[in-house]
């Protein structure tokens, strides 16, 4: 049996209140599909302050990159351009481009750009959806290449490149990816993310673009890149989101949702990130953003009045099925040349008659192989493995390892907390959360002890620790972790993507250990004893790595090696082990064990 001791730091606020009779955590289970309503100081500036949304703001760009496992940001090698096989026509030409990523790993793409000007000109990142023929796709309902072309005659240098596994970006399937994937952040979002940074990397890089003047579009899945994007990276400058901000369907694809991606938010408020850049929102009346024009918009507006900048956001909606039609192209055409254009003229009201060439003809890869270092799914995903376990270890501050673990876990470490207190019972809630933690309660002088553990606060209470700290008149307390003793309760875990909008069990039980923790320390203690047991040692060594204050943490941890097949069967926690995992949390903890422990 191994055990750890440690010492951390703690602050909580603390009231008593009325505890929700169930926890909501069982009860209220968002997914896709959910009609998410506004905080309500997005509704109107009186509502809230700009230094507090600037601190949401930070919080969620942190969450997004965490999610798509991107934190700590990978290594960046030279993309190694190729861009070939150009064709001349009227006003624009077209390029094939291939891209690396990451080392073995390939982005095809199409380059416009303008002809017969000169000078530097404004970059356009187009993101293409999940249209059968990707960014190539030539409808009525929606052109990628016409929009290209249609931008690189009005003088942009327009880049369009494939979502995962489609036209020439094939070394993985477009939906691939489970649990063990979701541990290391691994997943569609996460690549497909990368691989806009990279582009964004490639369209900023050339000679021809004016890298203070870029804007990013999309339709569908290509309007969720775009707001994401948009979101952790402040290159962008100005977005044009095309059909998908919505508050009542947040995307139906695994390149839109990855664990922890919507923990506590939802796309409208993920679109709002970009404020105060220039944002227009276009939208359908028949698809899920049909209420954009009286509900997202508006509460997207909100925010942007924090900043005394309402103007900067527009909000259109035009009348056709799902889409990136020619009016829908025409009102981001308008609004792009109020920000990227000197002197936009009448070019930008109306796209001119354009013919897209054949198939064969744009796609990189087309008669061509990639080259000979190219990785398949298995050497992408390893490597994936490989730089993040390289990343964790090269990471000496520990303070970002903390921060690193908190993002995974979903964690409050420092959560205001409410409670009830009779006779021996103790109830705890989060301000404003609705969760409930159960357990029993000993009131006494000295460090406060917390015992958790897996079958929960009885099972805690005979221990011989418990007892042994009650005849010692110390203060004494255990719960019902999440899920455990008397907190055992039905968990509709079916939807879709459930883990983009909910934690683990496991991340909830480390949340309920901090959650008592902040209750422990209101007590007056200047530290607490935090001891953990069996399976529950692992859920308490986490919460220990996270939690601020000062804590003398014993945790038993025989048996978790933090190997993949000890997280899936006994701590799963999504993204766990690309922010470090074990080895971070030891290394937090590390100083603070005692001399027997090491």
């Amino acid at each position: 049996m191994t055990r750890a001791l440690l010492v951390c730091g703690f602050l909580a606020h603390i009231a008593t209140a009325q505890v929700p009779p169930t926890d909501a955590r069982n009860t209220e289970i968002p997914n896709t599909d959910t009609h998410f309503t506004p905080k309500a100081f997005w509704r109107h500036a009186s509502h809230g302050t700009l230094a507090e949304w600037e601190a949401r703001k930070k919080y969620l760009k942190g969450q997004i990159l965490s999610a798509a496992g991107m934190d700590p940001m990978f290594p960046k090698i030279p993309p190694n351009a190729q861009v070939f096989g150009k064709l001349e026509r009227d006003g624009y030409s077209i390029e094939k481009v291939l891209l690396e990523t990451m080392p073995g790993y390939y982005l095809g793409g199409s380059l416009y750009r303008p002809r017969g000007k000169g000078g530097k000109f404004p970059g356009v990142l187009r993101a293409h959806g999940h249209w059968v023929h990707g960014r190539l796709e030539n409808t009525e309902l929606c052109s990628n290449p016409g929009f290209g072309i249609s931008m690189a005659r009005q003088g942009y240098v327009v880049f369009a490149w494939d979502m995962v596994g489609w036209n020439d970006t094939k070394q993985t399937v477009h939906e691939f990816g489970g649990p063990r994937e979701y541990l290391w952040g691994f997943t569609p979002l996460g690549l497909q993310l990368w691989n806009s940074t990279r582009a964004l990397d490639f369209l900023s890089s050339l000679p021809d673009v004016d890298h203070e003047r870029i804007g990013m579009t999309g339709a569908s899945g290509g309007g969720s890149q775009t707001f994401l994007l948009g979101a952790v990276d402040d290159r962008v400058k100005v977005t044009a989101p095309v059909n998908m901000v919505s508050a009542i369907m947040q995307g139906g694809s695994p390149c839109e949702n990855a664990p922890n991606l919507r923990l506590d938010t939802y796309n409208v408020e993920l679109a709002a990130l970009t404020a105060p850049r220039p944002s227009i929102i276009v939208s359908s009346p028949w698809d899920q953003s049909r209420n954009s024009l009286h509900e997202e918009s508006v509460a997207i507006r909100g925010i942007y009045s924090l900043y005394g900048q309402s103007p900067r956001l527009d909000a259109v909606q035009v009348e056709a099925q799902h889409n990136y039609n020619r009016s829908s192209r025409e009102a981001v055409y308008r609004f792009f040349g109020r920000f990227l254009l000197p002197t936009p003229g009448d070019i930008m009201l109306s796209e001119q008659a354009f013919v897209v060439d054949k198939d064969e003809d744009m796609l990189a890869l087309a008669g061509r192989k990639l080259p000979p270092n190219a990785l398949d799914y298995e050497g992408i995903f390893r490597q994936w493995r490989e730089i993040s376990r390289r990343q964790t270890e090269e990471t000496q501050d520990l303070s970002v390892l903390r921060q690193r673990l908190a993002y995974a876990l979903g964690a409050d470490p420092s959560p205001r907390v409410q409670f009830q207190i009779a006779d021996d019972q103790i109830q705890l809630t989060r301000y404003n959360r609705l969760d409930r933690v159960a357990g029993l309660w000993h009131k006494g002088t000295g460090t406060p002890l917390l015992v958790v553990h897996p079958e929960g606060s009885a099972a805690a209470w005979k221990s011989k620790p418990v007892q042994a700290a009650i005849a010692a008149g110390r203060p004494v307390m255990a719960i019902d972790a999440f899920q455990t003793g008397s907190a055992v309760a039905v968990r509709d875990r079916s939807h879709r993507y459930f883990l983009t909008f909910n934690k683990s069990d496991d991340a909830n039980r480390v949340q309920d250990i901090l959650t008592a923790l902040a209750f422990l320390r209101s007590q007056g203690s200047a530290k607490a004893e935090l001891k953990g047991t069996g399976s529950a040692g692992i859920w308490s060594l986490f919460a220990a790595a996270v939690a601020p204050g000062d804590l003398v943490l014993d945790a038993e941890t025989s048996g978790f090696s933090g190997s993949d097949e000890d997280y899936l069967k006994k701590f799963f926690v999504p993204v766990i082990q690309r922010a470090g995992g074990l080895d971070a949390a030891m290394r937090i903890t590390a100083k603070f064990r005692t001399p027997a422990a090491k």
